[in-house]
C-alpha cells in the first residue's frame, strides 16, 4: 500500500474548528510540518476536507 507525504503550507488562523482538529488528526502542527500517511479512504477524506491548507505528494 501506498504512502502519502502531507505538508501543511497555511495557516489555520480563521478556520472553522472542525479543518482544524482535522489538520492535528493528521498530525500537522504548525506551517512547514510533513507527516507521511497512509493512502486509505480515510486519509483520503481528511485530506479532502483540509485540501486548501495542505500540498499532497506520493512518498
Amino acid at each position: 500500500m501506498a504512502n502519502l507525504q502531507i505538508k501543511l503550507v497555511k495557516s489555520t488562523i480563521g478556520s472553522k474548528k472542525d479543518q482544524i482538529a482535522t489538520v492535528r488528526s493528521l498530525g500537522l502542527k504548525k506551517i512547514g510540518d510533513t507527516v507521511v500517511q497512509p493512502d486509505n479512504p480515510q486519509t483520503k477524506g481528511k485530506i479532502h476536507k483540509v485540501a486548501h491548507l495542505i500540498e499532497v505528494t506520493e512518498a
